[in-house]
This record gives structure tokens, C-alpha cells and sequence, in this order.
């Protein structure tokens, strides 16, 4: 006997027609191609790994390093803005669109979420937000920045944040839930 379900009933979800943007085919090709010639490419090919997100409808710009252990769920919703660095271990969740500026470092193990269910609805209902991270700036370690945040150009997120809402232009941020702390000055 079951009981009456009060919260979420995962037997009633649907994925949304469209919502990956291509074929549950080609997405599983990508994730096949990603799990074996991105990832297993020696640490110095990132023109190679560039070729292979640009082959799959990402928008990469020139002098592009994205290291081979990064998890891009879908590149065509991917656009990467010139010299923009990718840290082992990140993961880009991006159901939406995601968008980095240029001269854009993303450290290590930095997770960007385009995702989210409606935990109102019974049926438990996927949507998306996208991600914009503008020019110049650097994501520590360990970063968790959820949908529909934007943060602001020559921004700073400290390590472990949590960024869950727009941070602003030009300040170091950090904290969880990350929140700007001081501005960013920059000497030669």
C-alpha cells in the first residue's frame, strides 16, 4: 500500500519539450565524447578541447584554457568570452544559458547551477535561469553560484562562497550566502 503524497511525486514529472536545447541523442553523444576525448586530452590540449565544445554549438573565444577534468553539461548553451581559464573539477550545469565574459578565471571545483525545480508543484516542475559572469572576473575555489545570477565585471567571489544572488561590479564578495565585502583595488 502507498501513501497519499503530500510534497513531491516524482512520478509525474515531465521533462518540457525543447528543454535541452538538441536531441536526447546528440546529448548523449556529447556525454560520451566528453567522458573520453575531453577528458582523458593531456592537460595542454585546450585548443583540442576548444575544438570539441565548438564542434558541439559552444561559442569559445581565442586563448581559451579549459582544463580536461571540467563538466560542461551542455555546450550549446555555452558562450566563453577571449583568455578565459577553466579550473579542474568545475562543473557547468547549464539546462540555461551561461555566459562568461572575457579575461574570466574560474578556479577549481567552481559549480555554476542553471537549474531549478518549483517545490510548490506536486509534479515537481524543472526550469532554468542563466548565468552571467562578466569581464575580468575571478571565482575561487570551491564556488557554488546558483541560477539567474549575474556578477558584475572585475568582481572577486572568495572561496567556498555561496552566490546566490547578483553581486556588484568591482567588489571582492564572499561568504554564504556571498554578499559584497570591499572593493577591489587593483595596483601595477
Amino acid at each position: 500500500m502507498h501513501e497519499a503524497r503530500q510534497y513531491q511525486d516524482l512520478s509525474q514529472f515531465r521533462m518540457p519539450e525543447g528543454f535541452r536545447g538538441r536531441s536526447a541523442a546528440l546529448v548523449q553523444i556529447w556525454w560520451i565524447v566528453q567522458d573520453t576525448l575531453f577528458r582523458f586530452s593531456p592537460q595542454v590540449f585546450y585548443g583540442w578541447r576548444n575544438f570539441l565544445l565548438r564542434l558541439f554549438g559552444a561559442k569559445i573565444g581565442k586563448k581559451v584554457q579549459i582544463r580536461p577534468t571540467a563538466r560542461i553539461t551542455y555546450p550549446w548553451k555555452l558562450t566563453v568570452g577571449d583568455y578565459v581559464w577553466i579550473g579542474d573539477d568545475s562543473v557547468f550545469y547549464n539546462l540555461g544559458e551561461i555566459v562568461l565574459g572575457s579575461h574570466v578565471s574560474i578556479s577549481h571545483k567552481v559549480y555554476l547551477c542553471t537549474g531549478l525545480h518549483d517545490y510548490t508543484r506536486i509534479d515537481f516542475p524543472i526550469s532554468q535561469k542563466p548565468i552571467q559572469i562578466e569581464d575580468e572576473v575571478w571565482i575561487a575555489n570551491d564556488v557554488f553560484v546558483g541560477p539567474g545570477v549575474t556578477i558584475g565585471k572585475g568582481s572577486v567571489v572568495g572561496a567556498r562562497s555561496t552566490v546566490l544572488q547578483d553581486m556588484p561590479p568591482g567588489m571582492i564578495c564572499h561568504g554564504n550566502p556571498a554578499g559584497p565585502v570591499k572593493a577591489r583595488k587593483v595596483s601595477d
